[in-house]
């Protein structure tokens, strides 16, 4: 009791917190950052260490000829029993997160048992196979399943706007017809990949217990088997070991998963910018979705402001730059330094940022309304001069190896004269037989036909849709029978 009253129980303002995803971010994803905190919180974390020193401990019991089986329920009970407060109580005395956690574990277990509390591994073997363990669960329960949902939203807008017509644009300017699910199905075929691979390097997280400097130096007193003992071990939670280790796993099976993160981080943001742009008053082909109270301007009562989209781009401005982190932890010297130590502690608050990001970005896409008029109007604005390159490409087929930079004076007659490109290459007969001869080989159709319809020159772009939107379904519906 007199633990108890040294360290009452703390009451605290969210408000009070310093770092925004303790406050703001947490309020506005709060049912995502509470699952987040099963496994990335400090009450996670010492929740995990217990669970992998309950599975040395599992380990030891099922060595040939040991005794104490009877003890398994009170091992399996520890997580309840042990709580990060007395933890932290036991290391202001110990100066040192593991000493206290195994001191206090020690309490816990029946005295027959407590000589094989640790026995055989170093913190490290229980910090990084902990870590592994966590960052793992958290990825497979909270931000693959964002992640999922955002593919699947990407994937159900690229099949609703498959056939919708869209100007392309490259440097900004407009190019050839494309359509709606075709820009869509981009963003749809990258995050694709990336979910997957984050998928698969979440599993190839590692553990190990091979003690301080890697070489099984302490289990060779133990077991006659070491590396078959730490695969026994890692076993009950779930786990290979590394292929090889110093006091550390190696870095690179985590390195590997966040910087993938990183790259569908990247994604999530571009998908936002283009979205962002797409809502440009003088653009307006897309919007997401504004609600009857909410407030664009604190000034200007009209503004429609892409709040949503302008914030996933914020968001991975705040996080992207922690990759370097990610490359300067994969160093450490000769067996082992603790220049990792405050640094990694901050892998949770990345995995927190990205998934919020995500979650965002899912809020924006489900609520996405395509203008028809903009798009046509977008579509029509330089008349038929989007059909430039059709026309190069229409008089090239008829033989014509000068035919680009004929259409090409043939734009430019356009831009001073005013009138489209058809009306021009009715001026120069030459050109316009050999458009429409090539016109009638390709599509059947007669040159005023094909000009005055600019979205027929749309190439494959609602079939490529289409066929990456059902790609990606099938890797997610596979995806999931594996994971079940």
């Amino acid at each position: 009791m007199e633990s108890e009253k040294s360290h009452p129980p703390r009451t605290r303002s969210v408000f009070r917190n310093i770092s925004p995803l303790d406050h703001r971010y947490y309020l506005a994803n709060e049912e995502t950052f509470e699952a987040l905190s099963d496994y990335l919180s400090e009450e996670a974390a010492v929740r995990y260490l217990i669970r992998v020193e309950a599975a040395l401990l599992k380990a030891h019991l099922s060595r040939p000829g040991a005794e104490g089986a009877e003890y398994l329920k009170d091992i399996d009970t520890l997580e309840e029993r042990v709580s990060p407060d007395e933890v932290y109580r036991e290391e202001e005395k110990t100066r040192h997160n593991i000493r206290a956690l195994v001191n206090v574990i020690k309490r816990k277990v029946p005295p027959a048992v407590r000589s094989l509390v640790h026995a055989g591994a170093t913190s490290a073997d229980i910090l990084d196979t902990a870590q592994s363990m966590r960052v793992r669960d958290a990825v497979r329960a909270v931000a693959l399943p964002e992640l999922r949902r955002l593919l699947e939203l990407l994937i159900d807008f690229t099949l609703q706007e498959a056939e919708t017509l869209q100007v392309g644009r490259t440097h900004g300017q407009h190019a050839v017809p494309i359509t709606v699910g075709f820009w869509s199905a981009e963003y749809v075929a990258r995050l694709g990949k990336s979910y997957r691979e984050i998928m698969r390097l979440a599993g190839d997280l590692r553990g190990k217990l091979s003690g301080a400097v890697g070489a099984y130096n302490a289990l060779t007193l133990i077991v006659p088997d070491p590396q078959d003992f730490e695969e026994r071990f890692l076993a009950h939670l779930g786990l290979a070991p590394s292929e090889y280790s110093h006091q550390l796993v190696e870095p690179e099976y985590l390195l590997r998963l966040l910087l993938e993160m990183n790259t569908a981080f990247g994604i999530v943001a571009n998908l936002a910018d283009d979205l962002r742009s797409l809502q440009r008053s003088e653009i307006g082909e897309i919007r997401e979705f504004f609600g009857e109270d909410q407030v664009g301007s604190s000034t200007m009562p009209q503004k429609r402001n892409p709040w949503n989209s302008e914030h996933v781009k914020s968001l991975w401005k705040a996080f992207c730059p922690r990759a370097m982190s990610f490359y300067m932890d994969q160093i450490s010297e000769h067996q082992r330094d603790l220049t990792n130590s405050a640094s990694s502690r901050f892998t949770a608050e990345y995995i927190a940022g990205f998934t919020a990001a995500v979650r965002r970005m899912a809020q924006v896409v489900e609520s996405l309304r395509v203008d028809g008029a903009m798009l046509e109007k977008n579509l029509g604005a330089a008349g038929d001069m989007a059909l430039a390159e059709a026309a190069y490409i229409l008089l090239a087929e008829s033989g014509d190896p000068e035919a680009h930079e004929k259409i090409r004076r043939l734009t430019l007659a356009c831009e001073k004269s005013g009138g489209s490109l058809r009306e021009e290459m009715e001026k120069n007969p030459p050109i316009r037989e050999g458009v429409a001869k090539s016109l009638a080989r390709s599509l059947g159709i007669t040159p005023e036909e094909f000009f005055s319809h600019p979205g027929m020159y749309r190439g494959q772009a609602a079939e490529k849709a289409r066929a990456l939107a059902e790609k990606y379904r099938g890797m997610l519906k596979e995806t999931q029978e594996t994971t079940i």
